[in-house]
């Protein structure tokens, strides 16, 4: 009798302790912080990337933040004969087949003659060009892939550009901003799926984010604060994720989408 109390009340703890854990898992869970994971970037391509930090070619003048990508950007250092050079690399990965893309517009929508996107592939065939509504206001904009006809291959590397034609000065002729950079999508495993299928939205980006899917992570979460652009902890998400890629700046700019009212 001793002894199976002794076993009973083992089993107890054991259940007990076992609950605990997955309680608190589960409270991390629900609210802990998104944090993005980044993968190695690729080889270099021999296609420098520019996100917004470095100067588009024929580029306004503009106070502030510029045309950016919201997208991860990598600095290489590369030998080349006696030299070292820095090539920065602008990629990230996505598993879905039509990918999201965020890009932030600092310019006023009477500034703005056009705006475009392209996509190509890794032998500069363009096979998505597409025309972008002009936003109402400088803001984060979302350029999804729509047409059936552009679906991303898994493990090929695709190269999209996002231009912007303005007239910064009307004594002036227009002038091309753009910025441009890399997406490649890869297979989920069948236990990520998994995890993903039994998952709140919130909890889906941050497995995104965690296994270094940044096109997917950041769609969740933008998606996510479109419909509740006051909810404090979204807004906490939102800024942490921005800030592993060194973007909180662009945190408080207006998230815009592509609902234009």
């Amino acid at each position: 009798m001793k002894q199976f109390l002794q076993q009973l009340t083992s089993i107890i703890t054991f259940i007990i302790i076992l609950m605990s854990f997955h309680n608190t898992s589960l409270a991390l869970a629900q609210s802990g912080s998104i944090r993005f994971n980044p993968p190695p970037p690729p080889a270099d391509r021999g296609a420098p990337g520019n996100r917004g930090e470095g100067a588009s070619r024929g580029e306004c003048t503009q106070p502030g933040i510029p045309l950016t990508a919201l997208v991860p950007s990598y600095e290489q250092q590369l030998n080349q004969g006696t030299e070292t050079v820095t090539v920065t690399q602008v990629w990230a990965l996505t598993s879905t087949e039509q990918p999201s893309f965020w890009f932030y517009i600092p310019y006023q929508k009477s500034s703005i003659k056009a705006v475009e996107f392209v996509l190509q592939t890794e032998k500069n065939t363009t096979i998505s060009r597409k025309n972008i509504t002009v936003p109402p206001i400088p803001g984060i904009v979302r350029v999804q892939l729509q047409n059936q006809e552009t679906i991303l291959a898994t493990n090929k590397p695709y190269h999209w550009f996002f231009k912007v034609r303005v007239v910064c000065d009307s004594q002036q002729a227009t002038t091309l901003n753009y910025v441009e950079g890399w997406v490649q999508r890869v297979n989920l495993d069948v236990s990520l799926r998994q995890q993903l299928k039994q998952s709140s939205p919130r909890q889906q980006a941050a497995i995104y984010a965690k296994n270094g899917i940044w096109y997917d992570a950041l769609t969740s979460l933008a998606e996510l604060r479109l419909t509740n652009l006051q909810d404090s902890q979204l807004i906490e998400d939102w800024e942490n994720l921005l800030k592993v890629i060194k973007l909180e700046k662009l945190a408080t700019k207006p998230l815009i989408g592509t609902n234009f009212k």
